[in-house]
């Protein structure tokens, strides 16, 4: 093959000629017959040209992303709204209940259908009405709500596979709900009792559940994403027709492990979905104070991803998109960012009263565009509910939830060897130790536990 370069004569490179070059992907120099002038790594998508610098001695012309040159320096700058187009939010359900749509794009749910997805919702909210009041009396130590986010929870969980795998950040309970947990599954977490599947060794909210493919809640922030990209990476390599779909805040994505999630799912072409739940608020920041551009869909460009914006009070519309994702994720075999746009009706957490830092009328008029109050309204219009179901579906709920935390709270505490167990294959003298030190003090004060 030819290799020209202007101005230079050019040569021909035979076949087995030995070509030094360096590798973008690895750094590392290569000693190895080459062919061609151009060649391929195996990981991108890009072609380099090589320039001949010296006999046998090739070297890389063209960076991948260096494609087009100007000398104009008024054209080189550009702002971000001359790359990226705001994005549009994707809906299909008005708060009235009406469609945006011919009602044959809707999801294909049938009525009963239909009035499951609400009914896990109706769930989600009493579960939460009933453990933040069970809070304030001082029965469980923490609490956080999900008021306002119902539509995410069960719009993207239904849209899901029962084998992909969910990594959450701590507002996701009703996805739980939706695979199947039981409230007394997630009461008894709460609180840390000897049927707790942690074992009493989590803070509330910190659910997990192996059964429902659900990986156990940590604190720290963001940790979740790249953790996701190795769990899309192994099923990936498994041959698995599954993917992980990882969860979090737009507070989240100012986290640096925001940025190394997307970028290693990008550049090891992981299919998964990242799930933003935008709901104005990082605790106290809001979202203005947060971050400067078109909200967090808009990042996906910069790291060469798929990403929509739907309306997160929309079940229907958080389906399609989740489903969608899904679809192109596992075809395309790339990940996709979502990003639901809603609002935190309640505070923060228990640790938290959020109106110190936004106006009770800001709260009130978010309120009007609650998920549970459309979807209700969605299935009034069509004769699927009522007024008269609607009520009897709280109560029964919420006598439901009750049963669940009263049973909760009387069970029994796991045995204080649990905090020993479940470290290692073989408990280790040091561990030995300090449980028999502990055993010991127990003993001497008797009173006190």
């Amino acid at each position: 093959q030819n290799i020209s370069k202007p101005s230079t004569p050019s040569r021909t490179f035979q076949q087995g000629d030995a070509l030094q070059f360096v590798s973008m992907r690895n750094s590392m120099r290569l000693m190895k017959p080459f062919s061609t002038a151009q060649f391929k790594l195996d990981s991108l998508r890009y072609e380099y040209v090589l320039e001949e610098v010296g006999p046998k001695r090739p070297k890389l012309l063209t960076h991948p992303h260096q494609k087009l040159h100007s000398s104009n320096i008024k054209e080189v700058f550009r702002y971000p709204q001359e790359v990226v187009a705001p994005y549009q939010t994707f809906s299909l359900v008005n708060q009235d209940g009406s469609c945006n749509v011919n009602e044959s794009e809707l999801p294909s749910f049938n009525p009963d259908e239909w009035r499951e997805l609400y009914t896990v919702m109706v769930r989600l909210k009493q579960m939460d009405e009933v453990f933040l009041a069970s809070q304030r009396q001082g029965r469980i130590s923490f609490y956080m709500t999900s008021f306002g986010e119902e539509g995410i929870h069960v719009g993207s969980a239904s849209a899901l596979d029962p084998g992909d795998v969910v990594l959450a950040q701590y507002r996701e309970a009703g996805v739980l709900l939706w695979r199947g947990a039981q409230v007394q599954e997630l009461a008894d977490q709460c609180f840390a009792n000897a049927s707790d599947t942690g074992k009493g060794r989590q803070m509330p909210m910190h659910f997990g559940s192996r059964r429902h493919n659900f990986l156990t809640i940590s604190s720290p922030l963001t940790t979740q994403l790249p953790q996701a990209v190795g769990v899309g990476y192994a099923l990936k390599r498994s041959g698995a027709n599954n993917l992980p779909i990882v969860y979090f805040g737009e507070g989240a994505a100012s986290e640096g492990d925001f940025h190394a999630g997307l970028n290693f799912a990008a550049t090891l072409e992981v299919p998964m979905i990242f799930f933003c739940r935008n709901n104005g608020y990082a605790i106290s920041t809001p979202a203005r104070d947060q971050f400067r551009g078109d909200g967090i869909a808009s990042r996906a460009y910069g790291y060469d991803m798929v990403a929509v914006r739907v309306d997160g009070n929309d079940v229907a519309a958080v389906h399609a998109a989740t489903a969608e994702a899904r679809r192109v994720a596992l075809t395309e075999r790339r990940p996709v960012l979502i990003e639901a746009m809603t609002y935190r009706l309640g505070h923060h957490s228990t640790s938290d009263d959020s109106t110190h830092y936004r106006p009770v009328e800001e709260i009130e008029d978010a309120a009007l565009l609650d998920p549970v109050t459309r979807t209700f309204n969605f299935l009034e219009a069509r004769g699927w509910w009522d007024k008269q179901k609607d009520e009897q579906l709280r109560a029964s709920e919420r006598k439901a939830v009750l049963r669940a935390l009263e049973t909760a709270e009387k069970r029994e505490k796991p045995p204080v060897t649990e905090l020993f167990s479940d470290v290692y294959k073989e408990k280790p003298a040091h561990l030995m130790e300090q449980e028999e030190e502990l055993r010991r003090h127990i003993q001497n004060y008797p009173n006190d536990y």
